[in-house]
């Protein structure tokens, strides 16, 4: 019930002394405190918070201070409140999120990092990436690294690829040789194969569209997603250079 309380508004010590009210009846706030395990003057901050919501009053008997709980029927006053709150809100955001949009553009371009672990992250980008509407993928990978962690790479991932049209250029190494050269076209690719002694790459990287793909397959694995036009075109940059170098 401490948890149902709180859903509808209610802080944790708040539903604990409201609670103890409605099992005790009126009493003190010494014995409040006690059947509620807080601490006194943490009990009667709470005490006063539950008389501004309408849910406990307090009266005088003997020269003491007694409270009692409210009929629970006023909690849907509690809920009024809070829907009346959260409406206040939602209005003042609307009122000022212009000028905050203004205050995020006018400090630059912001790149979007988000992270990856483990092989069923780097599954996850391999979906991310068949979700892109761009045409082509540039890439640069270390093609042993890459099968020996998804040996059924071949027959998952491109054949996916291929469905949606993405193109691919890639540069690799692989002890296999230039193995890639005789499916290029039907794998909608272009390769090419330098030695890993001139390139000793480990891992995947690519890039397409704004996005910049970084992922370490060997040992533990994890992958990088980074969205930013001026790093997706600076990478992009550096490929085709390097391309046009073998």
């Amino acid at each position: 019930m401490l948890e149902d309380l709180k859903k509808i508004g209610l802080s944790q010590n708040e539903a604990k002394v409201y609670l103890a009210l409605l099992e005790i009846g009126s009493s003190t706030a010494q014995t409040i405190a006690q059947k509620s395990e807080l601490k006194r003057p943490t009990t009667y901050v709470q005490l006063e918070s539950l008389m501004k919501r309408g849910l406990v009053s307090s009266f005088e008997r003997n020269a003491k201070t007694l409270f009692r709980a409210e009929d629970p029927e006023h909690l849907h006053k509690v809920l009024e409140k809070e829907k009346e709150e959260q409406k206040l809100k939602a209005e003042a955001l609307e009122q000022i999120l212009p000028g905050l949009g203004n205050l995020y553009l006018s400090a630059g371009e912001r790149p979007r990092v988000r992270f990856f672990e483990d092989i069923e992250g780097l599954k996850t980008i391999q979906d991310e990436i068949l979700k892109t509407k761009e045409k082509l993928i540039k890439a640069v990978t270390n093609a042993d690294d890459v099968l020996k962690l998804f040996p059924q790479h071949a027959k998952n991932y491109i054949p996916k690829r291929v469905q949606r049209g993405i193109r691919s250029k890639i540069i690799y190494t692989s002890s296999e040789g230039d193995f890639l050269k005789s499916t290029d076209k039907e794998m909608l690719r272009e390769s090419k194969f330098i030695e890993s002694s001139k390139m000793p790459f480990s891992g995947d990287m690519l890039t397409y569209g704004q996005n910049v793909v970084i992922s370490v397959v060997s040992k533990k694995q994890f992958g990088i997603i980074i969205e930013s036009e001026e790093i997706a075109k600076s990478f992009g940059a550096i490929f085709d250079l390097l391309w046009e170098k073998i």
